[in-house]
């Protein structure tokens, strides 16, 4: 899918979206890894923050990119093999939910290689914060991800305990109100709030 857009000199900018990419909700999104064609379609999200769930050094064009757009990194290296298979870490995935959730770091990507698994799995994580049903997050989950889902990506999403989340947040109180960005609040302690760090990546 590419969109075109007209520049104020009346020049057709073509804005193509990384693969897989949709909307989670208002100010979050995911999707695949972006590659510099994807950065004009980028720029119209006005992100704040990306989340990227890999553990190999993100490419240079793409800090540059980041760097120039004023968009904060967040790395948190899961590992993504399947021969032999990688268990979700739950803490590295717990890390991650602290930053999707703090709303100041709002529009956020969410992306790892192909925006399917890892990401998947931290999506269905955030949907049971959310408190959807677990048959619409797991089959969300088996939606985005195609005929590549995974049972072990399944089961870490339906054993995932909210409660260690809400205990993680610490000072930041998150309640939903419904599904909506509009309809949720955040209530910050100011004082008390700990910036959380990205997790170092593994070269």
């Amino acid at each position: 899918m590419c969109l075109i857009m007209e520049t104020d000199d009346h020049e057709a900018v073509v804005l193509a979206p990384p693969s897989n990419f949709s909307m989670v909700e208002d100010g979050i999104y995911r999707s695949g890894f972006p590659r510099p064609e994807n950065f004009s379609f980028l720029k119209t999200l006005n992100l704040r923050s990306t989340i990227y769930l890999c553990p190999e050094p993100y490419p240079e064009e793409n800090l540059q990119f980041l760097e120039a757009n004023n968009i904060k990194l967040y790395q948190f290296g899961i590992e993504g093999k399947t021969d032999p298979p990688t268990a979700m870490p739950k803490d590295t995935v717990l890390d991650a939910l602290r930053v999707l959730v703090d709303v100041r770091n709002h529009p956020i990507l969410i992306h790892c290689k192909r925006g399917k698994h890892r990401t998947g799995c931290l999506v269905g994580c955030l949907r049971k914060v959310q408190s959807w049903c677990l048959s619409s997050v797991l089959e969300e989950y088996q939606k985005n991800a195609g005929l590549k889902w995974r049972q072990r990506d399944l089961n870490f999403i339906e054993t995932f305990d909210i409660v260690s989340l809400r205990q993680c947040l610490l000072s930041i109180i998150y309640q939903y109100h419904g599904y909506g960005f509009k309809r949720r609040r955040l209530a910050y302690e100011e004082e008390t709030i700990q910036t959380p760090k990205p997790q170092a990546a593994k070269v």
